[in-house]
């Protein structure tokens, strides 16, 4: 089964590309489903978060509330790390099962939609990275909008991600999320067939480094110790 990771930064439009995806028969997997999954009520991966950061990340109702203890970490990267050493193998633990389950009913390409796909490495696991990109004052207005965050909430989290510079440079595909959702679906829609033949071409930084390599020049003709012109290459022999 071929794995295919779709990233981008906070607001970028990764969930709406996710949808295009699912309309055109491609499952994708959400990390950040995944998540919510490892942390109900009585799990044990609640039980270890509610151990390192105390009662007061849980709403009314005993379910970890993802805004308060998003105020905790991400003012503080230990923290952030803590958490993330609690939440991402029990993540993985789970998203191997559903990958399982996927190649067992025959599907052979699957999405997997990590918001923090560079910074956790899995860049490196997958077959290739689709990237969702818009401009970072788009990203802002877009999440300040869906969640209520404040202006200043959204650029800690924005600091806690890679940059999208980074990003593009070592994404294999991109998706400019910019304009309507036509658009984007436009985008997909022509990707489809290169990940479905599994034409993978280089990241776009890799690519750019190649093409500005020098290419090594040729040596220099051998001349006689008389300085006159460059001795013929020898005749092979018969």
């Amino acid at each position: 089964m071929d794995v295919y990771g779709l990233t981008g930064g906070i607001g970028s439009g990764k969930s709406a590309a996710a949808e295009i995806f699912e309309d055109c028969g491609i499952p994708v997997v959400s990390a950040d489903e995944l998540s919510r999954v490892v942390v109900t009520p009585g799990s044990e991966g609640l039980g270890a978060v509610v151990a390192a950061f105390g009662q007061g990340v849980l709403d009314d109702n005993g379910e970890l509330n993802r805004r308060k203890l998003g105020a905790v970490v991400f003012k503080d990267p230990a923290l952030r790390q803590k958490l993330e050493s609690i939440l991402h193998p029990r993540i993985r633990e789970r998203f191997q099962d559903v990958l399982a389950t996927l190649a067992a009913t025959g599907h052979k390409l699957v999405v997997y939609e990590v918001p923090l796909l560079f910074e956790t490495g899995l860049d490196r696991q997958v077959k290739a990275v689709i990237l969702v990109s818009a401009p970072e004052a788009q990203r802002i207005a877009r999440v300040v909008a869906r969640d209520r965050l404040t202006e200043a909430e959204v650029r800690a989290r924005l600091a806690a991600q890679l940059d999208d510079a980074s990003r593009r440079a070592r994404a294999h595909f991109i998706l400019e999320n910019d304009r309507d959702l036509d658009h984007l679906k436009q985008q997909v829609h022509t990707l489809l067939p290169a990940l479905r033949s599994g034409a993978i071409p280089k990241p776009a930084g890799e690519a750019k480094t190649e093409a500005a390599r020098p290419s090594v020049p040729p040596p220099p003709p051998t001349r006689p110790p008389s300085g006159g012109p460059p001795r013929p290459p020898p005749l092979p022999k018969s």
